[in-house]
């Protein structure tokens, strides 16, 4: 890490790690395991979103999968390969937190827009990335699916906190207890994801979708992004305070003189994420 706070990104066992111009651009990449995901490949999103928040080359994340699928959820084949050996009491407790817990938490927060691209199968820890992102399209094949329930063992990685709150608690039940699996177009029914499109037509969407938000007012986007999130817990006084922080900032930003002077001038604003 630089003074400047820029990142030297490098890729991992399983992950892509490459920075585009103004877009950090990550790949799922174990395609023979439905890019399931190992506690490698999450430490290096986390370690690669860290880096984002903070990096001022960022604007905009673009996560998706290799091959055919997104995301099939976590590898817990893999994880429980331990040549015999049991884990000591209480060592899921100590490594979800530190692990996928930390990577929905810096998906939802990091003061960057990240950009999900969905084809094939969602499930688990793949479809909760999907809708911890901030606009998220898929395929209209692709398939959303919560497995903990047909693998006798509870949700996690944020799924009883965002589900409710993007599908309603009636809908959450019906996806967390009775398993039901979603395809792309009833996901974005549901509100579960930004939009559904025929699959053809999913990398162009996508990367539409990112370089209108890498070409933003970073500054403003990042802090709107902060505003949703605080708004789920915050009462109405404290996220009008929230707000007025918020404006306080984003209206010291080369941006926002931009956005005005675009304005007064009846042009497009050329944004530079500053």
């Amino acid at each position: 890490m630089t003074a400047t706070g820029e990142h030297a990104y490098e890729p991992v066992e399983g992950l892509g790690v490459r920075l585009d111009g103004a877009v950090l651009r990550l790949t799922l990449d174990r395609p023979d395991r439905r890019n399931a995901l190992t506690d490698t490949m999450v430490a290096g999103l986390i370690d690669a979103l860290d880096a984002a928040g903070r990096d001022e080359r960022v604007r905009a994340v673009l996560l998706t999968g290799a091959g055919d699928h997104f995301c099939g959820g976590a590898d817990i084949v893999a994880r429980n390969a331990t040549g015999g050996r049991r884990p000591r009491v209480g060592s899921i407790q100590r490594r979800v937190p530190s692990l996928a817990h930390r990577l929905i938490e810096l998906v939802c927060t990091v003061q960057v827009p990240i950009v999900c691209a969905v084809r094939g199968w969602a499930a688990g820890i793949g479809l909760h990335l999907a809708a911890a992102a901030d606009v998220t399209v898929a395929a209209v094949d692709a398939r959303f699916w919560e497995p903990f329930a047909e693998r006798g063992f509870t949700p996690d990685s944020g799924a009883t906190w965002l589900l409710p709150r993007l599908v309603g608690p009636v809908r959450a039940r019906e996806l967390l207890l009775l398993g039901r699996p979603l395809d792309g177009a009833e996901a974005a029914e549901w509100g579960l994801i930004h939009r559904a499109v025929p699959a053809h037509r999913l990398d162009d969407e996508a990367a539409a979708l990112v370089e209108r938000l890498a070409a933003g007012p970073t500054v403003a986007l990042g802090l709107t992004k902060w505003l949703l999130h605080a708004g789920q817990a915050a009462g109405l006084g404290e996220q009008l305070r929230n707000e007025a922080f918020a404006l306080e900032l984003s209206s010291r930003s080369e941006d926002f003189r931009e956005g005005l002077a675009a304005f007064q001038e009846k042009r497009p604003p050329e944004f530079r994420g500053r």
